[in-house]
């Protein structure tokens, strides 16, 4: 009897479950295919990832591209994926009818559509209220706020197709493994192409915010497809075509610094967001629309009064006048601003330059004058180090942006290459961009392990800015050397009398022995992304204290006028 009852109760839940599915079918023809399901439940999961980089591409020039950031937005996102995936459960249990699902996946498209129109502004809101408000952690609070608003919701409701999806597709038991398993197979797939075809293909091509409105529009022209067949919907498709076309005419814009008019050139590449701003006497390079310059050119043959400025000691501390000729390697070439000054200030050196973003190299030819003979390879830093035998006199190490700081190119490992690829009395200049005043800030932890690998540190901080330069060598003398180097420039030429004059008064007796510390960072220990945001929070709270100040004695409304 017990076992006669057993495949009676099975029978009747099988009979359950073709009656439910037969029932579907007899409404909605075009699900008597399995195949429009399985699709998708393919783009489904293909938008999500692309969402989920484009996210990545409308934060970053705002809040970086760092670890941190990465680590907020895979975080909202999993966490609206989580709950969209008990809400679609629960959901098609209560009432399985494909028109909630495709509904939801049309609202989905029309608030990714809507990314490109209103994200900046959202985002640019977000960090106002909470720059008055938050005193710690700005960019992570900032970040996750903004990514919260803009991206939870729609993520959400994509998170409920394939509790839905598989409630609609399993016919029987007997089948309910296969039919799931090919569910999370066309997810799967379909995410696998979500993530490279942005990354390679539509942002370099069109940009962050053309990327949004293509996968709205194939989401959008699922649920249309599902509406129109079953001759039902129409308002809502109609609704939702309008408004991606209005997200089309006024979202398809690549501008993430909307307020700036007189920009040079704006758009992205793989690795960055790319900003070129000229006026009658310099060119600046930005990777981000709120704080930081990468890289400048001075039009006329002077000083830029900026850092480059002084790691231009890096040559005259490895003894420039002593040899027949100087090769200098930098490790973040940028535009080649320190390529450039160092080949008109000093007759006998080459430069060489490694940048990871090809985009750059490009603009450097066009914008910045890089000459064609200066050479530069597309490879990351420590890689190239990697893959050279060569030595040099001088290696600068110019790949530190904002917070965005390569954890493999600021360990023990990292500069103990760097020493390898340098000639005996050769020198290493490091731009540390993020001057901090706290114990153990991001500065120290380089400057000692630095100190782990070199025996002569010396440190100058950048006068007007939050940048510190670091020179390191082997060479005993390497101070010694560079007072009589200085001494040595004649004042009767005048682009030498001008650096002479720069370093005997910025350089000469600024120039300060570290002293090293215990902060040691290894390839299996460099926490540069907490330690570069402890180092913002501060920036931004001198940044913003006059202008709170302002707000606590005169209101919004003085705040406003001050603006």
């Amino acid at each position: 009897m017990e076992s006669t009852y057993e495949v009676k109760l099975v029978f009747d839940v099988n009979q359950k479950f073709t009656w439910r599915w037969k029932n579907v079918m007899s409404e909605k023809r075009i699900l008597k295919s399995k195949m429009f399901l399985y699709l998708t439940e393919f783009f489904a999961g293909m938008s999500v990832m692309a969402v989920e980089l484009g996210a990545s591409r409308l934060l970053a020039p705002y809040f970086s591209s760092s670890q941190i950031v990465w680590t907020i937005i895979i975080g909202t996102i999993m966490i609206a994926m989580a709950l969209g995936n008990i809400y679609g459960g629960r959901s098609a249990d209560k009432n399985p009818n494909p028109d909630k699902l495709y509904g939801r996946i049309l609202i989905a498209a029309v608030w990714i559509a809507l990314i490109p129109v209103v994200g900046k502004y959202i985002i640019l809101g977000v960090s106002a209220i909470l720059v008055f408000t938050v005193n710690n952690n700005f960019l992570i609070w900032a970040a996750f706020f903004a990514c919260m608003v803009i991206f939870v919701f729609p993520l959400f409701l994509l998170g409920t197709v394939t509790p839905s999806l598989a409630k609609y597709s399993v016919e029987s038991l007997e089948e309910s493994g296969k039919v799931v398993g090919n569910l999370g197979a066309f997810n799967t797939i379909g995410s696998i192409i979500g993530t490279f075809l942005p990354t390679f293909v539509t942002i370099p091509a069109v940009g962050t915010s053309i990327t949004f409105l293509i996968f709205a529009g194939v989401l959008m022209l699922l649920g249309i497809i599902y509406f129109v067949s079953c001759r039902t919907g129409k308002v809502k498709s109609a609704v939702s075509v309008v408004i991606l076309i209005i997200s089309c005419i006024f979202g398809s814009s690549d501008s993430f610094a909307f307020w700036e008019k007189d920009l040079t050139y704006e758009g992205e590449s793989i690795y960055n967001y790319l900003q070129v701003r000229e006026n009658d006497e310099k060119v600046y390079l930005s990777t981000n629309v709120l704080f930081g310059v990468q890289s400048v050119y001075v039009k006329e043959e002077r000083l830029t009064g900026m850092y480059y400025d002084y790691a231009m000691a890096a040559p005259l501390m490895a003894g420039l006048s002593k040899r027949d000729g100087m090769n200098i390697l930098i490790l973040g070439m940028g535009t080649g601003t320190y390529a450039t000054q160092c080949s008109r200030y000093f007759d006998n050196v080459v430069c060489i330059g490694v940048e990871i973003d090809e985009k750059i190299t490009k603009l450097a030819r066009e914008y910045f004058e890089l000459p064609e003979n200066v050479k530069v390879t597309t490879y990351d830093g420590r890689a190239y180090l990697n893959a050279i035998d060569e030595k040099y006199d001088v290696i600068m190490v110019d790949a530190y942006q904002d917070i965005t700081i390569p954890f493999q190119m600021s360990s023990v490992e990292f500069f103990t290459l760097v020493k390898e690829h340098l000639t005996p009395d050769g020198v290493m200049v490091v731009n540390m961009n993020m001057r901090g005043n706290s114990e153990g800030d991001i500065n120290q932890h380089l400057a000692d392990t630095i100190s782990q690998v070199f025996d002569e540190v010396y440190t100058v901080d950048v006068g007007g800015t939050t940048n510190r330069q670091l020179f390191a060598s082997n060479n005993k003398i390497m101070m010694e050397t560079f007072y009589a180097e200085v001494e040595a420039l004649s004042s009767d030429n005048p682009l030498q009398g001008e650096l002479k004059n720069f370093m005997e008064q910025k350089l000469e007796g600024c120039l300060m022995a570290y002293e090293p510390g215990s902060y040691i960072m290894t390839d299996d220990k460099a926490p540069v992304e907490l330690l570069g945001m402890q180092v913002i929070d501060e920036l931004i709270k001198d940044e913003v204290m006059y202008y709170k100040q302002i707000y606590d004695e005169e209101g919004l409304e003085g705040l406003l006028e001050r603006l």
